[in-house]
């Protein structure tokens, strides 16, 4: 009896000690590469599928990786706002948008893994994708690579790009853009968790990579994201584009 006593007495503990302890943090899901998420009219498929059809053609010599921050480089359906900037920027070299909306790290994952770089031999790629990830979708509730992202996990995600495309065009350098800020204010609380992000992708070391942060460059004095560089203090306006594309010349013509 005294033995069955002990041994309940144990598995009481044991219950115990389960159920005060943490729940196992859940898999980083920007990490976990994925097509469309967002149910709205942004025709995703469309594009991507675009992009495998023209990529050879076009053989570019600049790629640029990112969401519609990336995208509006030369949008009709936005204004072509940072056009110019980008006319400039390219001086008459070849160019490919890989630029998607909405698109997270996880999308950018999922584009690279199906065949949006393959065969490409670019001298340049300039990567700027994670602010997506600081919020999640409502438009897939429960759908679990749509959840909001830490910025480690981000962090990470970022990181794995890099990887991919190092991979796809080892003979390419890299640009790998700090996350741009976004909310008027410096008090924001996407502010915080961006300068996260920043702080851990700024110290990757690679052989062929350049890690360029513009955030003083869009910010005034005071931290304030003023209308005349990003009207929604997200994405840049034909000021904001070109402001970026200053930032990159000197990087981009080596």
């Amino acid at each position: 009896m005294k033995v069955l006593a002990c041994l309940l007495a144990l598995s009481l503990l044991a219950g115990s000690a389960r159920a005060e302890a943490p729940a196992a943090s859940s898999a980083n899901t920007a990490i976990v590469s994925v097509g469309k998420l967002e149910k709205d009219s942004y025709d995703w498929e469309q594009r991507h599928a675009a992009i495998l059809a023209t990529k050879d053609k076009i053989n570019p010599e600049l790629v640029f990786i990112g969401d519609s921050i990336t995208h509006f480089w030369a949008d009709p359906s936005h204004g072509n706002r940072g056009a110019d900037a980008m006319k400039d920027l390219c001086a008459g070299r070849a160019m490919l948008n890989l630029g998607f909306g909405w698109d997270r790290t996880q999308n950018v994952l999922y584009r690279i893994e199906n065949g949006e770089l393959d065969g490409l031999h670019p001298k340049f790629v300039v990567i700027h994708i994670g602010t997506n990830n600081l919020a999640g979708t409502n438009n897939l509730a429960g759908t679990k690579n749509a959840r909001e992202n830490t910025p480690a996990e981000i962090a990470e995600a970022i990181t794995l790009i890099v990887d991919r495309v190092e991979a796809k065009c080892p003979e390419a350098k890299i640009v790998l853009m700090a996350v741009f800020p976004r909310g008027e204010k410096p008090t924001d609380p996407k502010r915080a968790k961006i300068a996260a992000i920043n702080e851990i992708i700024a110290k990757l070391a690679r052989p062929r990579l350049t890690y360029l942060d513009i955030t003083n460059k869009l910010t005034n004095p005071d931290g304030t994201i003023s209308k005349e560089v990003m009207a929604d203090r997200l994405h840049p306006t034909s000021q904001g584009y070109a402001i970026w594309a200053e930032a990159l010349k000197p990087l981009l013509a080596k």
